[in-house]
This record gives structure tokens, sequence and C-alpha cells, in this order.
């Protein structure tokens, strides 16, 4: 299983970035996909999942009504379309697929990883 995260890049505050995670190697539509994201210097933290059937997405409060998560099974893609972006949503965005159908914000869950693609926002 390969994931390919794309889409990073510079940003002005208030602007918009769009992510894209192209699949391969699994039925990437029977699975809930997630985007992470690590900033310097932290942790890495749950930014938004979607779980197979594409309803009820979940997302991190910070992140909550500036970014939207979809994907499109016949892509075997997911996106994380990025709002209104503020300097605190620089770090490295990584997509992954998880083990489970049902969408969640535990990275444990999560068994496949891409390898990330970098966003900076500027103020």
């Amino acid at each position: 299983v390969q994931l390919q995260a794309s889409g990073g890049g510079t940003a002005q505050a208030g602007g918009s970035l769009r992510l894209s995670c192209e699949a391969s190697g699994r039925r990437f539509s029977l699975y809930a996909m997630g985007w992470f994201r690590r900033a310097p210097g932290k942790e890495r933290e749950f930014v938004a999942a979607m779980g197979w059937r594409g309803k009820t997405p979940l997302y991190a409060e910070s992140v909550e009504g500036r970014f939207t998560i979809s994907k499109d099974n016949a892509r075997d893609t997911v996106y994380l379309h990025m709002n209104r972006l503020i300097p605190a949503d620089t770090a490295v965005y990584y997509c992954a697929s998880s083990t489970s159908s049902v969408a969640t914000t535990m990275d444990r869950s999560y068994k496949y990883w891409g390898q990330g693609t970098e966003v900076t926002v500027s103020s």
C-alpha cells in the first residue's frame, strides 16, 4: 500500500491550499482516511478524518470550519481543503489509511502513512 501526498507549499495568512493523497495497493474506498500534521517542535496531531461512507467527517477543533476533508473513491484520492490559513497551520501534513471503515482521531488506528507534504503559512 502506498499513499502519495501532494499539494503543500507556502501561503499567506487568510489564503487557501488543497492537499491531495492518492492511494494505491488497497481497496481504498473500504477504509477510513485521515490527515495528521506535525508542527515544528511539536507532536503529531490529528487534523481531519472521513469514514468509508464519506459521512460525518471528524475535525480537530483548531481547524473546524476552515478545513474540509473529501474523497474521490473513483480516483482513490482524499483531499484536504484548507481555507483561512493561519501561521499556526504551518506543519508537515500526513495522510493515513485506517484499519477500520470508521473515522477516528487516534493515530494508532491508521496503519498506512504517506510521506508528508509541507505547508508554510506566512503572516
